[in-house]
């Protein structure tokens, strides 16, 4: 059973090369185009990854983070921070919600999947 990944992300471009990229290395990919909705998919279904982007209307990563990590049960999900935003207050902030780790946009398709590999084992 291949792995599942929700990416969140309000720009249709961003989430279609991320599930694109993804996808091709047999990645199962759930999309969202805001925080709540993101919230919403994420308490509907277990991904073994999130992938969320910072600025999104309705709720921020950052927002969608602390919720997500509110409950308990998701303690054990890694989530990584993908944004244009790459000041080290914002990703301090990020890694203190519960992110693992951060991904600056644009990415190239091989960090993303060399990131992704290594997180998830393979």
């Amino acid at each position: 059973m291949s792995k599942s990944v929700l990416v969140i992300d309000d720009s249709p471009s961003i989430r279609r090369m991320v599930a694109m990229t993804l996808g091709a290395a047999g990645y199962s990919v759930t999309e969202a185009d805001d925080g709540k909705t993101g919230l919403m998919r994420a308490s509907d279904s277990r991904f073994d990854m999130i992938i969320t982007d910072q600025n999104m209307p309705g709720m921020t990563g950052l927002e969608f983070i602390k919720a997500f990590r509110s409950d308990p049960s998701n303690r054990g999900v890694p989530i990584l921070f993908l944004s244009t935003d790459t000041d080290g207050t914002l990703k301090n902030a990020a890694r203190d919600a519960g992110a693992l780790g951060w991904l600056a946009k644009p990415f190239e398709p091989p960090r993303l999947l060399a990131v992704t590999s290594k997180v998830l084992g393979g």
